[in-house]
């Protein structure tokens, strides 16, 4: 899953067909040639910010059902609708006055009016309900279009309204907020938020041991919920049957071939009425890899033509390499993000194992164009939500995965206990919706750690309704500190009812931050409860108080976490 030295089989078939970027022929990981018998070059692929359309102010209209499917069993569904006045994107809009823009959304082949309304100019995250009941349940995608203003231009995109199931799972991406929403007979049949923490898992040190049941049930019971279990029908069908009966959501794995869509359909076919599966992941890093464009889109086609009750993963690697290109076969992005120990002597940015430098046209040392710092986690997804604004995309569904292992001539050492919280909390400042490190079975230390935290944020065993909170809240919001207070990052979530905010507290930092730290909160706000606090320590022994309109601490350890429920006035 990693970087030139872990071939693995079946992605080598990728790399020989490798045609994107330039010099395809000679050895490159992002583009970039990592062996110093090759000179450096200007890799390519990246994306930048646009330029001004020359007729800004543009209009710029986008919408999506409110989820990415719906069922034969409910009654209505709801529509998305943005028109956000833009420099790059849209149609133009010039020194038009009017305050709302009227739109009707239609049926593409038949023109049936689901939705006729108008919403406010420069708004975004408005909903519209309509009748499911005036369309037809298929397997297929129903082509949608709306058409705003006199001149009528139109956008276009896709609805899914399938036929209820009789087995397995079936699970859905909110549109408005990114998460997870799982059906299953556990949930009664009714969707439910998720948030999936967990790691991919070997099947050689773990599901193919003798009591792999018990290893299984040992992992759930650390607080982990999610897993990508690195095997496939038919030799593990009794490990998958065991998840399935424990409820433990599992990703499955088609990486291994996925250039082989024979194959693909074949392992589809065997995991689609899984009770706990909640996404299939499609490709592995085909950005380092400089695979074909059209290999993930592929494989994606081929996986929802036979399952599309369940979204398609793939897994990013690279800094800035073909995003756009890259990211368009998959309904989730996920980022393989692993900094630390990259700049120890032993394998440091500035001399890989490979003898050539690191920079950004040169080389690889384990996590592209990275410091080696915990800021690498969040930097990484403020770029991916950098390009596709730029873009003008709809944001995709994000997930993390955290460093968990060390070696290979890339890491000196794994994370310690504490900059994985960070790292796993900075993503999630991020509004990343699922976390699965990098691999299990991982350091004892490790496994408590991440156990831990998956507990909070993850298993829904706290009453505090975290999940929903991440899952399903208005957020991330960012929340500044003071300007005196360095390397603070915060964000918050407010419930549906506007009744509980969540908030994130991050010491990104390996020093204490001394002094009291403050946070801009809702008026009449209280702390309700203080759910994770790692926050202690020397300098580091206050209270979680609200104070003035103010979420207060006085100091936060280095590498600090906290994460503080409160209650708002309503």
């Amino acid at each position: 899953m990693r970087s030139p030295a872990w071939l693995l089989f079946g992605i080598i078939t990728s790399v020989a067909s490798q045609d994107t970027g330039n010099h395809p022929d000679w050895p490159r990981w992002c583009g970039k040639v990592y062996k110093p018998d090759y000179p450096s070059f200007d890799p390519g692929g990246q994306t930048l910010p646009p330029t001004p359309d020359p007729l800004a102010p543009l209009l710029h209209v986008q919408f999506k059902p409110r989820y990415s499917l719906y069922l034969e069993s409910e009654k209505t569904g709801d529509f998305i609708v943005n028109a956000e006045i833009s420099q790059f994107h849209g149609t133009h809009w010039g020194n038009n006055t009017s305050s709302n823009v009227e739109f009707y959304i239609k049926t593409t082949t038949d023109d049936k009016v689901l939705v006729g309304d108008s919403i406010p100019v420069n708004s975004t995250g408005n909903l519209f309900t309509f009748n499911l009941s005036d369309l037809t349940a298929s397997l297929s995608p129903i082509e949608v279009t709306l058409t705003y203003s006199a001149e009528g231009p139109s956008v276009k995109t896709t609805l899914l309204y399938l036929p209820s199931k009789t087995s397995g799972s079936v699970t859905r991406i909110d549109n408005l907020n990114g998460g997870l929403h799982h059906l299953n007979a556990a949930s009664n049949h009714t969707f439910k938020p998720i948030l999936p923490y967990g790691f991919y898992a070997s099947y050689d040190a773990f599901l193919a041991l003798p009591n792999y049941s018990e290893a299984i049930q040992s992992y759930a019971d650390l607080g982990l919920t999610g897993m990508v279990p690195l095997t496939h029908y038919p030799e593990s069908a009794s490990a998958f049957a065991y998840m399935d009966s424990i409820n433990l959501y599992y990703m499955f794995d088609l990486r291994e071939n996925y250039t082989n869509q024979t194959w693909v359909k074949e392992q589809v076919i065997a995991a689609k009425d899984g009770e706990a599966l909640f996404s299939y992941w499609s490709v592995d890093e085909p950005d380092g890899w400089q695979a074909p464009f059209s290999a993930p889109a592929e494989t994606y086609n081929t996986i929802l033509s036979v399952d599309p009750y369940h979204p398609v993963s793939l897994v990013l690697n690279c800094q800035n390499y073909f995003f756009e290109q890259y990211s368009q076969g998959a309904d989730i992005l996920m980022a393989d993000v692993y900094p630390i120990g990259i700049t120890d002597s032993s394998a440091n940015l500035s001399n890989s194992k490979w003898g050539t430098p690191c920079n950004s046209t040169y080389g690889d040392c384990g996590c592209d164009n990275c410091a080696g710092s915990v800021l690498d986690v969040s930097n990484r997804f403020d770029d991916l939500k950098s390009y596709e604004q730029w873009l003008g995309l709809w944001p995709k569904t994000k997930m993390f995965n955290p460093q968990a292992f060390h070696g290979e001539g890339y890491w000196a050492r794994d994370p310690t206990a504490e900059e994985s919280w960070v790292m796993v909390l900075l993503a999630i400042n991020r509004g990343v919706k699922g976390v699965l490190g990098w691999v299990w079975p991982a350091s004892e230390i490790l496994s408590k750690a991440h156990g831990r935290l998956a507990r909070v944020v993850s298993s829904g065993e706290e009453e505090d309704g975290v999940v929903g909170l991440l899952v399903e809240g208005k957020g991330p919001e960012k929340l500044s500190t003071a300007s005196e207070v360095k390397g603070v990052d915060a964000a918050g979530w407010v419930d549906k009812e506007g009744r509980k905010m969540l908030i994130s507290v991050v010491n990104t930092g390996e020093e204490e931050v001394e002094g009291m730290v403050e946070l801009e909160v809702p008026g009449g706000s209280r702390v309700g409860k203080v759910v994770w606090d790692e926050s202690g320590g020397s300098g580091g022994d206050g209270e979680w108080e609200v104070k003035e309109g103010k979420l207060t601490k006085n100091g936060l350890k280095g590498m600090g976490t906290a994460l503080v429920i409160l209650e708002l006035s309503g």
